[in-house]
């Protein structure tokens, strides 16, 4: 495990990339050269990929990355350390023109997140959280337009009601509205990109994500790191923990909500068949 100093240099190297892969795909997007949305989320997945890989690799050389984008080298699993990274989560979002995307780039150390960032950079906010045993602390950083600049307080947050469930914009199963419907009639809030529908929660415009199918390492390392030092709990559909830098990186089974409200989650999905 690393020190408490080097955690908190690799988290500070982490945003600072982060940051500067969002400026980029922002800059690619605005430059309007390329019409085509399904050239352009390749262009941006690509260029944001060289881009994190290049700094990984130049500043810490001995560690293992798996990226989205890249050719898996199985060799990462005999490394404690691993970099996890979603260049450009949301790439349909993203290559249309919206604001829900997001750059990931999550650190794993023995199979567990143990810090997060996740830029989403057309709404100026970066979440970054270092996660130890448990406890952490999420932080979120800018301050300009409309959305929120603190994260809500999980012991102070008032209940939505109904509750709101985030949910994808483009592939909601069957099973999500039986249970939204056994929830109370919970209020589904589409978006895309996982580190976005998370960033929902801590921004206090959600309050339940979960997901089934579809889901990779890179998906949720990150945002499972914030959203533990947020204080949220974060499992699988039967309530185990996720494992990361495995050699199967699929990561189906998400749940993320406040910590009260897991047991009727799990129960829930258990109940619609999820």
């Amino acid at each position: 495990m690393p020190t408490p100093d080097d955690l908190s240099q690799r988290l500070a190297f982490a945003s600072s990339i982060a940051r500067a892969a969002g400026a980029r795909l922002l800059a690619l997007r605005e430059s309007g050269r390329w019409e085509d949305p399904k050239i352009l989320g390749n262009i941006g997945d690509q260029a944001a990929d060289g881009y994190l890989q290049g700094a990984i690799f130049g500043r810490y050389p001995d560690d293992a990355i798996l990226s989205e984008e890249t050719k898996d080298d199985l060799g990462r699993t005999g490394n404690s350390v691993a970099w996890i990274v979603d260049p450009l989560d949301g790439t349909k979002e993203y290559s249309s023109g919206r604001h829900d995307w997001a750059v990931h780039v999550g650190l794993a150390v023995d199979q567990s997140p143990v810090l997060g960032v996740v830029a989403l950079p057309s709404i100026n906010r970066v979440l970054t959280a270092s996660v130890v045993d448990g406890c952490g602390d999420a932080t979120v950083h800018g301050d300009t337009g409309e959305w929120p600049s603190q994260l809500v307080d999980i012991d102070q947050a008032s209940e939505a009601k109904p509750l709101r469930l985030v949910a994808s914009r483009s592939h909601t199963p069957e099973w999500m509205q039986r249970f939204a419907a056994q929830l109370g009639d919970a209020e589904l809030v589409p978006c895309g990109s996982v580190g976005f529908k998370v960033s929902m929660l801590l921004f206090g415009k959600a309050d339940i994500y979960v997901h089934k199918v579809g889901l990779k390492e890179w998906d949720t390392c990150a945002p499972e790191a914030i959203a533990r030092a947020a204080g949220y709990e974060v499992c699988r559909f039967d309530g185990a923990l996720h494992r990361y830098n495995q050699e199967n990186a699929r990561n189906d089974e998400l749940v993320v909500c406040r910590p009260h409200l897991k047991e009727r989650v799990l129960e829930t999905l258990r109940l619609v068949g999820a």
